[in-house]
Protein backbone atom coordinates (compact mmCIF):
# COMPACT_ATOMS: atom_id res chain seq x y z
CA UNK A 1 0.00 0.00 0.00
CA UNK A 2 2.86 2.43 0.85
CA UNK A 3 4.30 1.89 -2.62
CA UNK A 4 0.96 2.65 -4.25
CA UNK A 5 0.52 5.81 -2.17
CA UNK A 6 4.04 6.91 -3.12
CA UNK A 7 3.17 6.47 -6.79
CA UNK A 8 -0.01 8.50 -6.32
CA UNK A 9 1.99 11.28 -4.64
CA UNK A 10 4.37 11.37 -7.60
CA UNK A 11 1.46 11.77 -10.00
CA UNK A 12 -0.07 14.59 -7.97
CA UNK A 13 3.30 16.35 -7.80
CA UNK A 14 3.46 16.20 -11.61
CA UNK A 15 -0.09 17.52 -12.12
CA UNK A 16 0.59 21.30 -11.94
CA UNK A 17 3.54 20.95 -14.29
CA UNK A 18 1.45 18.96 -16.77
CA UNK A 19 -1.25 21.64 -16.61
CA UNK A 20 1.31 24.40 -17.15
CA UNK A 21 2.85 22.69 -20.19
CA UNK A 22 -0.34 21.43 -21.83
CA UNK A 23 -0.52 22.72 -25.41
CA UNK A 24 3.00 24.17 -25.16
CA UNK A 25 6.05 23.29 -27.26
CA UNK A 26 9.08 21.64 -25.64
CA UNK A 27 12.24 21.20 -27.73
CA UNK A 28 14.45 18.31 -26.64
CA UNK A 29 18.04 17.97 -27.81
CA UNK A 30 19.00 14.29 -27.58
CA UNK A 31 22.79 14.19 -27.69
CA UNK A 32 25.07 11.53 -29.07
CA UNK A 33 26.73 11.15 -25.67
CA UNK A 34 23.31 10.40 -24.12
CA UNK A 35 22.73 7.51 -26.55
CA UNK A 36 25.17 5.09 -24.96
CA UNK A 37 22.62 2.69 -23.41
CA UNK A 38 19.69 1.07 -25.17
CA UNK A 39 17.83 0.72 -21.85
CA UNK A 40 18.23 4.42 -20.99
CA UNK A 41 17.35 5.43 -24.56
CA UNK A 42 14.09 3.54 -24.23
CA UNK A 43 13.16 5.48 -21.06
CA UNK A 44 13.88 8.75 -22.91
CA UNK A 45 11.62 7.66 -25.77
CA UNK A 46 8.97 6.77 -23.19
CA UNK A 47 9.29 10.25 -21.65
CA UNK A 48 8.86 11.92 -25.05
CA UNK A 49 5.88 9.75 -25.96
CA UNK A 50 4.25 10.45 -22.59
CA UNK A 51 4.68 14.21 -23.11
CA UNK A 52 2.67 13.94 -26.31
CA UNK A 53 -0.05 11.89 -24.66
CA UNK A 54 -0.53 14.43 -21.82
CA UNK A 55 -0.94 17.31 -24.26
CA UNK A 56 2.62 18.67 -24.59
CA UNK A 57 4.11 19.18 -28.08
CA UNK A 58 7.63 17.71 -28.04
CA UNK A 59 10.09 18.36 -30.88
CA UNK A 60 13.28 16.29 -30.89
CA UNK A 61 16.61 17.48 -32.29
CA UNK A 62 19.26 14.77 -32.19
CA UNK A 63 23.01 14.61 -32.51
CA UNK A 64 25.17 11.60 -33.15
CA UNK A 65 28.80 12.62 -32.80
CA UNK A 66 30.10 9.30 -31.40
CA UNK A 67 28.46 7.27 -34.19
CA UNK A 68 29.77 9.68 -36.83
CA UNK A 69 33.29 9.40 -35.42
CA UNK A 70 33.00 5.60 -35.34
CA UNK A 71 31.94 5.46 -38.99
CA UNK A 72 34.65 7.90 -40.07
CA UNK A 73 37.25 5.77 -38.29
CA UNK A 74 35.96 2.67 -40.08
CA UNK A 75 36.44 4.51 -43.40
CA UNK A 76 39.88 5.85 -42.38
CA UNK A 77 38.65 9.45 -42.49
CA UNK A 78 40.20 11.54 -39.66
CA UNK A 79 37.98 13.40 -37.18
CA UNK A 80 39.08 16.90 -36.20
CA UNK A 81 37.40 19.44 -33.92
CA UNK A 82 37.86 23.09 -33.08
CA UNK A 83 36.14 24.70 -30.09
CA UNK A 84 33.63 21.86 -29.86
CA UNK A 85 32.72 21.96 -33.58
CA UNK A 86 33.55 19.20 -36.07
CA UNK A 87 35.74 20.24 -39.00
CA UNK A 88 33.74 18.73 -41.87
CA UNK A 89 35.43 18.03 -45.20
CA UNK A 90 33.38 17.18 -48.31
CA UNK A 91 34.29 13.51 -47.81
CA UNK A 92 33.26 13.63 -44.15
CA UNK A 93 30.02 15.49 -44.99
CA UNK A 94 28.73 12.53 -46.96
CA UNK A 95 29.30 10.26 -43.96
CA UNK A 96 27.77 12.77 -41.51
CA UNK A 97 24.59 13.00 -43.59
CA UNK A 98 24.38 9.23 -44.03
CA UNK A 99 24.75 8.50 -40.30
CA UNK A 100 22.49 11.29 -39.04
CA UNK A 101 19.62 11.10 -41.52
CA UNK A 102 19.85 7.50 -42.69
CA UNK A 103 20.52 5.72 -39.43
CA UNK A 104 20.13 7.68 -36.19
CA UNK A 105 17.10 9.71 -37.26
CA UNK A 106 15.19 6.66 -38.43
CA UNK A 107 16.17 4.65 -35.36
CA UNK A 108 14.69 7.34 -33.08
CA UNK A 109 11.54 7.58 -35.19
CA UNK A 110 11.13 3.81 -35.07
CA UNK A 111 11.56 3.71 -31.27
CA UNK A 112 8.96 6.44 -30.71
CA UNK A 113 6.49 4.80 -33.08
CA UNK A 114 6.92 1.42 -31.38
CA UNK A 115 5.78 3.08 -28.12
CA UNK A 116 2.62 4.45 -29.68
CA UNK A 117 3.91 7.84 -30.81
CA UNK A 118 3.60 9.17 -34.35
CA UNK A 119 7.09 10.43 -35.08
CA UNK A 120 8.22 11.88 -38.40
CA UNK A 121 11.90 12.14 -39.31
CA UNK A 122 13.17 15.37 -40.87
CA UNK A 123 16.41 17.10 -41.70
CA UNK A 124 17.09 20.68 -42.73
CA UNK A 125 16.71 19.81 -46.40
CA UNK A 126 13.05 18.82 -45.99
CA UNK A 127 10.89 21.81 -47.02
CA UNK A 128 14.01 23.95 -46.52
CA UNK A 129 13.51 23.44 -42.81
CA UNK A 130 16.98 24.76 -41.88
CA UNK A 131 18.50 27.23 -44.32
CA UNK A 132 22.18 27.94 -43.79
CA UNK A 133 25.21 29.68 -45.21
CA UNK A 134 28.81 28.47 -44.85
CA UNK A 135 30.22 29.34 -41.46
CA UNK A 136 33.09 31.80 -41.52
CA UNK A 137 36.48 30.58 -40.24
CA UNK A 138 36.94 30.73 -36.46
CA UNK A 139 40.31 32.14 -35.42
CA UNK A 140 41.46 31.48 -38.97
CA UNK A 141 40.38 27.81 -38.84
CA UNK A 142 38.18 26.75 -41.78
CA UNK A 143 35.48 24.36 -40.52
CA UNK A 144 34.62 23.15 -44.04
CA UNK A 145 31.01 22.16 -44.70
CA UNK A 146 29.66 23.55 -41.45
CA UNK A 147 26.57 25.73 -41.69
CA UNK A 148 25.52 28.94 -39.98
CA UNK A 149 21.74 29.03 -39.61
CA UNK A 150 19.96 31.81 -41.51
CA UNK A 151 16.34 30.69 -41.18
CA UNK A 152 14.12 28.04 -39.60
CA UNK A 153 10.93 27.17 -41.48
CA UNK A 154 8.61 27.21 -38.46
CA UNK A 155 5.45 26.47 -40.44
CA UNK A 156 6.20 22.82 -41.17
CA UNK A 157 7.13 22.18 -37.52
CA UNK A 158 4.05 23.97 -36.19
CA UNK A 159 1.74 21.99 -38.48
CA UNK A 160 3.22 18.68 -37.36
CA UNK A 161 3.66 19.43 -33.64
CA UNK A 162 0.20 20.93 -33.15
CA UNK A 163 -1.28 17.83 -34.73
CA UNK A 164 -0.60 14.33 -33.44
CA UNK A 165 2.98 14.07 -34.70
CA UNK A 166 6.40 14.25 -33.06
CA UNK A 167 8.98 15.89 -35.39
CA UNK A 168 12.47 14.39 -35.10
CA UNK A 169 15.14 16.62 -36.67
CA UNK A 170 18.62 15.64 -37.88
CA UNK A 171 21.05 18.62 -37.78
CA UNK A 172 21.74 18.86 -41.50
CA UNK A 173 21.19 22.25 -43.15
CA UNK A 174 20.73 23.25 -46.77
CA UNK A 175 22.73 25.98 -48.48
CA UNK A 176 21.51 28.32 -51.24
CA UNK A 177 22.88 25.91 -53.86
CA UNK A 178 21.25 22.83 -52.29
CA UNK A 179 24.51 21.70 -50.72
CA UNK A 180 24.26 19.86 -47.38
CA UNK A 181 25.96 21.37 -44.35
CA UNK A 182 26.74 19.91 -40.96
CA UNK A 183 25.38 21.93 -38.02
CA UNK A 184 26.07 21.51 -34.33
CA UNK A 185 22.93 19.86 -32.93
CA UNK A 186 22.97 22.05 -29.82
CA UNK A 187 22.87 25.12 -32.05
CA UNK A 188 19.98 23.67 -34.08
CA UNK A 189 18.00 22.93 -30.92
CA UNK A 190 18.51 26.47 -29.66
CA UNK A 191 17.52 28.05 -32.97
CA UNK A 192 14.43 25.83 -33.35
CA UNK A 193 13.30 26.60 -29.80
CA UNK A 194 13.88 30.32 -30.38
CA UNK A 195 12.04 30.35 -33.72
CA UNK A 196 9.04 28.56 -32.19
CA UNK A 197 9.22 30.54 -28.92
CA UNK A 198 9.04 27.19 -27.14
CA UNK A 199 8.05 26.96 -23.51
CA UNK A 200 11.13 24.90 -22.72
CA UNK A 201 14.39 23.77 -24.31
CA UNK A 202 16.02 20.68 -22.78
CA UNK A 203 19.56 19.50 -23.56
CA UNK A 204 20.11 15.83 -22.73
CA UNK A 205 23.82 15.18 -22.44
CA UNK A 206 26.27 13.03 -20.43
CA UNK A 207 26.87 15.47 -17.56
CA UNK A 208 24.65 16.42 -14.62
CA UNK A 209 24.54 20.11 -15.56
CA UNK A 210 26.74 23.18 -15.15
CA UNK A 211 29.27 22.98 -12.31
CA UNK A 212 30.88 25.86 -10.45
CA UNK A 213 33.96 23.65 -10.15
CA UNK A 214 34.47 21.32 -13.14
CA UNK A 215 36.35 18.88 -10.89
CA UNK A 216 33.67 18.73 -8.19
CA UNK A 217 30.62 16.63 -9.13
CA UNK A 218 28.76 18.05 -6.10
CA UNK A 219 28.99 21.66 -7.39
CA UNK A 220 26.04 21.40 -9.81
CA UNK A 221 24.18 24.70 -10.18
CA UNK A 222 20.40 24.14 -10.04
CA UNK A 223 19.44 27.56 -11.43
CA UNK A 224 21.72 30.02 -13.22
CA UNK A 225 21.14 33.30 -15.02
CA UNK A 226 22.40 34.27 -18.47
CA UNK A 227 24.77 36.82 -16.90
CA UNK A 228 26.27 34.15 -14.63
CA UNK A 229 26.76 31.82 -17.62
CA UNK A 230 28.80 34.48 -19.46
CA UNK A 231 30.88 34.96 -16.32
CA UNK A 232 31.69 31.23 -16.11
CA UNK A 233 32.66 31.20 -19.81
CA UNK A 234 34.99 34.18 -19.27
CA UNK A 235 36.58 32.42 -16.30
CA UNK A 236 37.18 29.26 -18.36
CA UNK A 237 34.89 27.15 -16.18
CA UNK A 238 32.47 26.43 -19.06
CA UNK A 239 34.55 25.12 -21.97
CA UNK A 240 34.56 22.79 -24.98
CA UNK A 241 31.36 21.04 -25.97
CA UNK A 242 29.40 22.72 -23.16
CA UNK A 243 29.79 26.12 -24.86
CA UNK A 244 27.38 25.41 -27.79
CA UNK A 245 24.85 24.10 -25.25
CA UNK A 246 24.89 27.17 -23.01
CA UNK A 247 24.96 29.50 -26.02
CA UNK A 248 21.92 27.65 -27.37
CA UNK A 249 20.26 28.24 -24.00
CA UNK A 250 21.12 31.95 -24.06
CA UNK A 251 20.04 32.49 -27.68
CA UNK A 252 16.70 30.82 -27.12
CA UNK A 253 16.03 32.76 -23.89
CA UNK A 254 16.88 36.06 -25.59
CA UNK A 255 14.34 35.22 -28.30
CA UNK A 256 11.45 34.25 -26.09
CA UNK A 257 11.98 30.74 -24.69
CA UNK A 258 11.01 30.85 -21.02
CA UNK A 259 13.20 28.13 -19.51
CA UNK A 260 16.14 26.05 -20.72
CA UNK A 261 17.60 22.99 -19.05
CA UNK A 262 20.85 21.01 -19.21
CA UNK A 263 20.16 17.51 -17.93
CA UNK A 264 22.03 14.22 -17.60
CA UNK A 265 20.45 11.98 -20.23
CA UNK A 266 22.32 8.87 -19.09
CA UNK A 267 19.94 8.23 -16.18
CA UNK A 268 16.44 6.73 -16.55
CA UNK A 269 13.55 9.09 -17.35
CA UNK A 270 15.60 12.33 -17.25
CA UNK A 271 12.90 14.47 -18.92
CA UNK A 272 10.14 13.53 -16.50
CA UNK A 273 12.47 13.95 -13.51
CA UNK A 274 13.50 17.43 -14.63
CA UNK A 275 10.20 19.00 -15.67
CA UNK A 276 7.55 17.09 -13.69
CA UNK A 277 9.16 17.16 -10.22
CA UNK A 278 9.64 20.00 -7.74
CA UNK A 279 13.44 19.73 -7.45
CA UNK A 280 14.54 18.65 -10.95
CA UNK A 281 17.89 16.99 -11.59
CA UNK A 282 19.96 19.33 -13.81
CA UNK A 283 20.70 23.03 -14.39
CA UNK A 284 17.96 25.45 -15.42
CA UNK A 285 19.10 28.59 -17.25
CA UNK A 286 16.86 31.63 -16.88
CA UNK A 287 16.87 35.24 -17.96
Amino acid sequence: MDTLIHKANILTEALPYIQQLSGKTVVIKYGGNAMISDDISRTIMQDITLLKYVGVNPIVVHGGGPEITKMLEALNIPSKFYKGLRITTKEAMEVVQMVLTGKINKDIVSQLNSLGGKAIGLCGKDANLIEVEPMEPIDGVDLGYVGKIKNINCKVLEILARDEYIPVIAPIGVGPDGQSYNINADTVAGEVAAALKAEKLIFLTDVDGIRRDPQDPESIISVITVEEVYDLIDKGIITGGMIPKVKGCIKSIEQGVKRTHIVNGTIPHPILLEIFTDKGIGTMVTR
